[in-house]
């Protein structure tokens, strides 16, 4: 049985090996633009690029390499240091993170200081690499001859964050040196797992993307096949190690079903976005359309009825993810930084995949409001867990025991670039709204964009068209925002009360009003084009009030407020220093203002509601007008720990007196 197993996973891999020749897709529609072929200028996301380049990683190195010991285990490993290994087995994987912002941001703006500490510690993770390839400073420290013993335990995992610094800093730099220890690396794994060889089931999930990345860049197919080969191992009963036979969950780490028989979002929740994300990228490439009905299947679960109305995910802190559909608690809600910037990910696969616009305006949601929660205005203070309800009790943090999260945020918001425009042969699609300048190449020829606005405060958007030569023909494709249309995310999880404006999106060619053409979420300008032609999206940006479905028993008889892309809050610091007494009725107005002096300047929400205050001789109640004050989520705790609401009463229907 044995050998027949093994023949047929080797025929398997043969099969891997003849679906991709060219190193061309063979199922994705687009094809995204690099962050590196594009110059941000937005008065949104530049200074926050900036800040994360000036503040946020040089925090994640003080605290990689002096305040913590992740690079004095590299040290130790390579014999230029003495001493035990100091923290938690996956601890590699925030230096290789760390290093991937800091190659971002080596490209976004050049810096010779930040490129050699990005060479001392390249040099120092290479000389800690053993001979046959490994490197891992946990087991090389405490008994290398348990490794690959636990599934559970991270090598994989740590090795696929290796991989995605290495090939961002190969991108920025054109230094191979990482890419090389990497490669190795990925060498030694093959030498024993694989077709033939002994089983593995990565605890948790990100070699698999990882591998796509290598791939891109070196077209060695047989990184494919092995994130191909990994994604098959799963949900045959291989599987071994603490998160198997301890705790005895196979969902946990995704392992209930192969990848293609998925249809219920389960378990880890960052598991579950880099595994969802590896397996869009390999279908991308091999054709194989099974994982994507089955990812579009799990999609569905997520957003109709997993998914908070911040586009965070995963509310249960005992398995940092999933627990029963609809299970949604506001105060007690995990959401972890790490998981947003998951769900940003695996949607830009899902679109590149389809070309639908759905899967960016999920994406969009989880950018604006569940990842950027996480990185304080200031740079320096971070969430692990992003609640949408606070007693006080919830502060940023400096850093963690377990720091995957600072160095997550800082990465993608680093690389936002990759995220605005994709392209296929005859079309430019504009997936976010950014302030930028790019080239995108067609078959038609070159054709340079530049997109000028300020969204998310306002909504409209300005496309500069530059073809390479007058009378070229292609297709401008605009994504129409959901949320200007009639939905607050995707799915029928979260409704707008109010209706929609007749007018919600205006869309001019050279001054002169078009009708508007839609095709799978997006506004569609084919013509032929002449430098300096501008196409202008205006999108009507009311207040708008959101509720969930009756199944969110924790939402019920509340309301949230959106204002285009953004979920309000309202904190207690604006309330004298109580938020959880505020009442919203159906009937109460309000108003956007723009507030330079508050948080960095941002757009509140103005109304006058009701709050329930104690009488003056404290043995009652009364209920008196209050001016109530909304702020952007992603801008809370700013000001210190505080009471804090995304979702407030419509009506008093309890009282409870603590």
């Amino acid at each position: 049985m044995k050998n027949l197993l093994s023949h047929s996973f080797l025929n398997l891999f043969v099969l891997f090996s003849c679906l991709n020749l060219t190193g061309q897709t063979k199922l994705a529609k687009l094809s995204p633009v690099k962050f590196s072929e594009v110059q941000i200028t937005d008065a949104f996301w530049k200074p926050r690029i900036d800040k994360v380049a000036s503040v946020t990683v040089p925090v994640c190195i003080q605290q990689t390499e002096v305040k913590t010991g992740r690079i004095r285990n590299f040290e130790r490993v390579a014999g230029t240091r003495d001493g035990k290994f100091e923290g938690i087995f996956y601890d590699d994987s925030d230096v290789y993170k760390a290093l991937e912002a800091m190659a971002y941001a080596l490209k976004n703006k050049p810096d010779p200081q930040l490129e050699a500490k990005c060479n001392e510690w390249i040099d120092k993770i290479a000389a800690a690499q053993q001979k046959d390839g490994y490197i891992n400073t946990y087991y090389t420290l405490t008994g290398i001859d348990k490794r690959w013993t636990d599934m559970s335990m991270h090598e994989d995992y740590n090795t696929g964050h290796l991989l995605e610094a290495a090939v961002a800093y190969y991108n920025a730099t054109g230094k191979r040196k990482l890419l090389d220890v990497g490669i190795r690396m990925v060498e030694h794994m093959m030498s024993l797992f694989g077709p033939g060889k002994r089983h593995w089931v990565t605890g948790h999930q990100e070699l698999e993307l990882a591998l796509v990345k290598v791939y891109q860049v070196t077209k060695d197919q047989r990184f494919l096949d092995f994130s191909h080969w990994l994604l098959e191992e799963r949900g045959h009963g291989y599987a071994h190690g603490y998160t198997w036979s301890e705790w005895k969950d196979t969902a946990y780490a995704q392992d209930v079903k192969p990848v293609n028989q998925t249809t219920q979002i389960t378990g880890h929740a960052v598991r579950a976005m880099y595994l969802y994300t590896g397996a869009a990228d390999v279908a991308s490439y091999t054709g194989d359309e099974t994982y994507l009905k089955a990812m579009s299947t799990v999609w569905d679960d997520v957003v109709e009825r997993n998914m908070y109305i911040t586009g965070g995910i995963g509310s249960s802190g005992s398995n940092e993810g999933f627990s029963n559909d609809y299970d949604l608690p506001n105060e007690k809600a995990y959401c972890e930084t790490c998981a947003s910037v998951g769900m940003v990910f695996w949607n830009q696969r899902m679109n590149r995949l389809t070309g639908q616009s759905k899967f960016i305006d999920v994406l969009e949601k989880s950018l604006y409001n569940g990842a950027l929660d996480g990185l304080s205005l200031s740079g320096d203070r971070f969430f692990y867990g992003n609640p949408l309800a606070s007693s006080g009790t919830h502060n940023r943090r400096e850093w963690f025991g377990t720091a995957c999260c600072p160095s997550n945020i800082a990465r993608l918001i680093a690389s936002l670039g990759d995220y605005i425009y994709a392209a296929d042969a005859q079309s430019i699609y504009v997936n976010l709204f950014v302030g930028s300048i790019t080239k995108i190449g067609l078959s038609s020829g070159a054709v340079g964009i530049k997109q000028e606005t300020e969204y998310p405060w306002k909504g409209l958007i300005k496309i500069q068209v530059d073809p390479q030569t007058a009378g070229q023909q292609f297709a401008l494709k605009v994504r129409l925002p959901g949320w200007a249309k009639g939905n607050p995310g995707a799915g029928s999880l979260y409704k707008f009360l109010d209706a929609t404006p007749a007018n919600f999106a205006t869309l001019r060619v050279n001054g002169q009003n078009q009708t508007l053409r839609l095709e799978e979420g997006y506004l569609i300008v084919e013509r032929s084009w002449k430098p300096g032609d501008v196409v202008e999206l205006d999108l009507a940006m009311p207040i708008r009030r959101v509720v969930a479905r009756d199944e969110v028993k924790d939402n019920l008889n509340r309301v949230a407020f959106q204002r285009g892309p953004l979920v309000y809050c309202v904190e207690g610091v604006d309330h004298k220093g109580s938020a959880w007494n505020l009442i919203v009725p159906d009937q109460v107005k309000f108003a956007a203002e723009w507030r330079p002096d508050l948080l960095g300047g941002v757009m509140t929400l103005t109304g006058t509601g009701m709050a329930i205050v104690p009488t003056a001789d404290g043995i009652g109640a009364q209920t008196i007008k209050q001016k109530i004050t909304a702020v952007p989520y992603f801008a809370w705790c700013n000001r210190g720990s505080n009471q804090m609401l995304v979702w407030l009463p419509r009506k008093v229907k309890e009282v409870k007196i603590p």
